[in-house]
C-alpha cells in the first residue's frame, strides 16, 4: 500500500537508555511501514549532549519554535553517579527544563485510560489533565546551608539603587534558607496556555494555589489568571459551555478525589510535578501517561512522562528480553503526528494517529500486555509479551 505523506517535518529528539531502544522500535514497527515520516533529527542522548556542550538541546528547542511540533524521547538528567558513568564534562541541566524555559511552555499530562484497568479512585471515569507551570519556583531556587547563628534577609535592589529589605529569619543555630521567584510574563504565558488548551479540548479549567498563606507570591498567580480570563477568555469559555474557577489547593484536592474527571487542573511548578505522579500512579503507572509541552504561541512538544527505564536497559545490554511498556512513548508519537496533521490539513495522517492509538488500546484490552500491567489489568486471558512483541501486535491491528 502507498504510505501516508507528510508536508512539514517534526522535530525529533532522541533520548537515552531503554527508551532510546523503544523509540526506534516504535518507528520501525508502528510508523515507518505506514507513514512517509519526515523529521529533523536531534540526538539528545547524554553522550551527544556532552560532546556538543548541550548545544544540541538548545538547537532542538529553537527548531521547535520554527516548525511548531516536536516529539521527544526520555532523557537522562545527570547526577554525580552519571558524571562518572558517562565521563561527563559537567553535570548538564535537565533537557526538559531547558526546552520548557526556551518555549516558556506549560506541561499538560493526562492518563491513558483503558478498559480493564480501573483507577484506584473509583469515581474517576474520565481522564484528568494536569497543567503544570514549567518555570521558576523551587526548580530555579537559590539555597543556602546556614552553619551557625545568622540573620537571613531578603533584599530587592532596583535599577535606581533603591533597596527594599525584609528579614526572613534570625537563626540561633544551623538551618537552611531558600529563595524562590517567578515573573508576571511567565505566569501570564502559563495562564494563556491553560485557557487555550482548555478551549482546544473543550474541558473546564481549574486553578489552585495557596494564596491564603502565600498572600503575595501565590496571590499574584491568582490575580493574573483572573485578569486574563475576564479580559480575554470569559466569552470564549461561555460559548464553549465550559467554566474556569479558582480554589485553594487543599479544596481542589478534595474536589478531585470526589469528581468523575474530564477537566484540566492547572497547578504551579512543584504542585504539578507531584500531582501528575499521583495521578499516574492512581491510574496505573507513568508508562500510561501522556505529556505535552504547549507554549503560549501554540508550539507543541510531545514526550513520555516517565524516565529512561535504566533497570531494563541494563538487562537489555546483557542480552535479556525486556517487557517495557511503550505506551507513553507511543502516544507521544501519535500526539505529535496528530498535531502536525491538524496544522498541515492532512486528514489521512490525523486518522492514522487515531488508528494507532486505538490499536494499542485494543491490544491491551485483548489481554496482550507488558509486565508492568499484569497486576493492573482485569482480564481472564492475559499474555505477557516483550516490548517488541507488543508493538508487533499493535501494528497487526492497524
Amino acid at each position: 500500500m502507498s504510505k501516508i505523506s507528510m508536508t512539514t517535518p517534526l522535530v525529533e529528539m532522541d533520548g537515552d537508555e531503554m527508551t532510546r531502544i523503544i523509540w526506534k522500535q516504535i518507528k520501525d514497527i508502528c510508523i515507518l511501514p505506514f507513514v512517509d515520516l519526515k523529521t529533523e533529527y536531534f540526538d539528545l542522548g547524554l553522550k551527544h549532549r556532552d560532546e556538543t556542550n548541550d548545544q544540541v538541546t538548545v538547537d532542538s528547542a529553537n527548531r521547535t519554535k520554527e516548525l511548531g511540533v516536536a516529539v521527544k524521547c526520555a532523557t537522562i538528567t545527570p547526577n554525580a553517579q552519571r558524571m562518572t558513568e558517562y565521563n561527563l564534562k559537567e553535570m548538564w541541566k535537565s533537557p526538559n527544563g531547558t526546552i520548557r524555559a526556551m518555549l516558556d511552555g506549560t506541561v499538560f499530562r493526562a492518563p491513558i485510560m483503558v478498559k480493564g484497568i480501573s483507577p484506584f479512585v473509583s469515581c474517576w471515569k474520565k481522564p484528568i489533565t494536569i497543567a503544570r507551570h514549567a518555570y521558576g519556583d523551587v526548580y530555579r531556587d537559590t539555597e543556602y546551608r546556614v552553619e551557625e547563628p545568622a540573620r537571613a534577609d531578603l533584599v530587592i535592589t532596583y535599577k535606581d539603587g533603591r533597596e527594599e529589605r525584609s528579614t526572613i529569619f534570625e537563626f540561633t543555630g544551623g538551618g537552611v534558607v531558600e529563595g524562590l521567584y517567578n515573573t508576571d510574563k511567565s505566569i501570564s504565558a502559563f495562564a494563556r496556555s491553560c485557557f487555550n488548551y482548555a478551549l482546544d479540548v473543550k474541558q473546564s479549567l481549574w486553578f489552585a494555589t495557596k494564596d491564603t498563606i502565600s498572600k503575595t507570591y501565590d496571590h499574584r498567580f491568582k490575580d493574573i489568571f483572573s485578569e486574563i480570563y475576564e479580559n480575554e477568555y470569559k466569552d470564549k469559555f461561555e460559548a464553549a459551555g465550559i467554566e474556569y474557577f479558582y480554589t485553594l489547593i487543599d479544596d481542589a484536592v478534595a474536589r478531585v478525589m470526589r469528581s468523575e474527571g474530564g477537566f484540566v487542573w492547572a497547578l504551579k511548578n512543584y504542585d504539578g510535578d507531584v500531582m501528575s505522579d499521583m495521578l499516574a500512579s492512581a491510574c496505573g503507572s507513568l508508562a500510561m501517561m501522556t505529556s505535552v509541552l504547549v507554549s503560549p504561541d501554540g508550539k507543541y512538544e510531545y514526550e513520555a512522562a516517565h524516565g529512561t527505564v535504566t533497570r531494563h536497559y541494563y538487562r537489555y545490554l546483557k542480552g535479556e528480553a525486556t517487557s517495557t511498556n511503550p505506551m507513553a512513548t507511543l502516544f507521544a508519537w501519535t500526539g505529535a503526528l496528530r498535531k502536525r496533521a491538524q496544522l498541515d490539513g492532512l486528514a489521512d495522517l490525523e486518522e492514522f494517529a487515531g488508528k494507532l492509538e486505538k490499536a494499542s488500546l485494543d491490544t491491551i484490552e485483548d489481554g496482550i500486555i507488558t509486565g508492568d500491567l499484569n497486576s493492573l489489568l482485569d482480564h481472564p486471558n492475559k499474555k505477557i509479551v516483550t516490548t517488541e512483541e507488543f508493538l508487533k501486535a499493535v501494528a497487526a491491528r492497524i
